[in-house]
């Protein structure tokens, strides 16, 4: 028999994925609502896995399936001259895993069965309404019978069409970029030199990826063309767009699927509303440039889903909630910012504007700083979370996957959801009726700061030797631990 879920997560795309697998993994009775059948699509437009989505993956133990099926990436070439060297990262993945969005799917699914998650597909939201104790979500089933669902919190990762952010009444403003961008999945007569193929030129721009059981993604988007999204499509506009923006077509055939499509740059004003969250494309949704929304919508579900396990849990104190918000609302607005900047510099046309995307491409090149920001901000490894005022300088920084006493990697110490105090001298009080949510780890070598660090690796709280609560002082770490991990 299902408990009664604590947690109702609506949509099982990535970010509904992770986080209803995150929860359960943490003990929280969770119900996963989908109005889709039970079938993982490959009509995907996602195909890049930056370098902290392989992280946190790492985290949950499954970056390594993924990496098993997907092609890496070194670098990342852009308008034919801007070029990001992604082994110069500070990680382990230094690399972008170019895979499709479904297979990220499968490793998700498969973890949050394993973890308990209660699925519910062919299941639609028709209402929703919330008071000081809960939330109740109206449904309708496969056979159009109608249910009422209770949790205490709901979670919305269910698109840019969200039913969820409608019902509690957000607004989505933004608009459309791009129109009639063209979707193909073909086979073709010649390979491509590179793993992925992108380039614009004049008023044409194409994008080229495997899926790697020898069929190709295709994007392309024409300016003169700009039809609404119904209007028929064959396979002789595409490979005509490809013609004009990569110099030539690989002698594309046999489709097995074309689409259109226009391409947004939306936000909600907030990620919340009482106890009713928004995550992923429900959120925010962004240019396909950089690859960076299914990216941002998993980093959405990691910062989300140990702040409710740990207020469900009765770990933390429900203010905890609140910054979920307040830590990836900018971030989507930077994400935002950054993919519709790209977007905008392939759309480049006239002469002034073609030079300004050759100045930019020279400088991003050229000077270390501007291109280490750059690749921080597309692979996400660049972002960090505000602190209050008055914390360690490190609090609110991603850490990296550093080497742990004893052969370990923090990344491993991280699974099962759990905070993780890095301190040069481990007490077992420490983990006292915190086993579960806490693993104290030395380093592996002589460093003497102590740090916390959140379940989705960021710090909590840091102390050096010399600070005014020394690194190794037990009442400083216990209080610490108190604030952040419970007790």
């Amino acid at each position: 028999m299902t408990a009664t879920p604590r947690v109702i997560v609506v949509g099982s795309g990535p970010t509904g994925l992770l986080l209803a697998g995150d929860l359960a993994t943490a003990g929280v009775p969770v119900t996963l609502l989908e109005k889709r059948p039970h079938k993982i699509s490959n009509l995907s437009r996602a195909f890049a896995v930056h370098a902290r989505t392989l992280e946190q993956l790492d985290a949950r133990g499954v970056a390594d399936d993924l990496e098993a099926v997907g092609q890496r990436l070194a670098r990342l070439r852009l308008f034919d001259r801007l070029t990001l060297d992604l082994g110069t990262l500070p990680t382990r993945f230094n690399h972008v895993l170019v895979t499709p969005q479904y297979e990220v799917e499968k490793v998700l699914e498969r973890r949050a069965v394993e973890a308990g998650v209660d699925f519910r597909h062919e299941t639609e939201v028709t209402g929703l309404t919330q008071d000081a104790d809960g939330v109740t979500v109206e449904v309708r089933g496969p056979e159009g019978g109608t249910a009422r669902l209770r949790a205490a919190y709901v979670v919305g990762a269910d698109g840019m069409r969200s039913a969820v952010r409608d019902a509690i009444g957000l607004p989505f403003p933004g608009r459309s970029v791009i129109r009639s961008v063209v979707l193909a999945d073909v086979l073709l007569a010649e390979k491509p030199p590179t793993l992925l193929t992108a380039n614009a030129v004049g008023d044409a721009f194409a994008f080229l990826v495997p899926f790697g059981d020898g069929y190709y993604r295709v994007i392309g988007w024409h300016r003169g063309r700009d039809v609404p999204d119904k209007e028929p499509l064959d396979l002789e506009e595409v490979k005509e767009i490809a013609r004009l923006a990569l110099g030539r077509d690989f002698g594309m055939h046999d489709a097995r699927w074309l689409s259109r499509f226009h391409s947004d740059e939306r936000q909600a004003p907030a990620y919340r509303v009482g106890r009713v969250f928004l995550a992923g494309d429900a959120a925010h949704v962004h240019t396909p440039a950089g690859g960076q929304g299914m990216n941002t919508g998993l980093q959405d579900a990691a910062n989300l889903g140990w702040k409710l396990a740990a207020v469900v849990g009765g770990h933390a104190d429900p203010g905890l909630l609140d910054t979920y918000e307040s830590e990836r609302h900018p971030i989507g607005k930077a994400v935002l910012r950054s993919s519709g900047g790209l977007v905008r510099l392939a759309m480049a046309k006239g002469p002034w504007q073609l030079a300004a995307r050759f100045l930019l491409a020279a400088f991003v090149n050229t000077v270390g700083p501007v291109r280490r920001k750059a690749l921080g901000q597309v692979t996400g490894i660049g972002y960090r979370y505000p602190a209050p005022r008055g914390a360690h300088r490190l609090t609110g920084h991603r850490v990296p996957d550093v080497a742990l006493a004893g052969g370990g990697r923090l990344y491993e110490a991280l699974r099962g959801g759990r905070f993780v105090l890095i301190t040069p001298e481990p007490r077992q009080s420490y983990e006292a009726g915190r086993a579960e949510r806490l693993a104290v780890v030395r380093w592996a070598g002589d460093r003497r700061t102590s740090v916390l660090v959140r379940p989705d690796g960021y710090v909590a709280w840091a102390a050096d030797p010399a600070g005014a609560a020394a690194a190794t002082d037990p009442a400083a770490i216990e209080a610490a631990l108190t604030r952040y991990v419970g007790v």
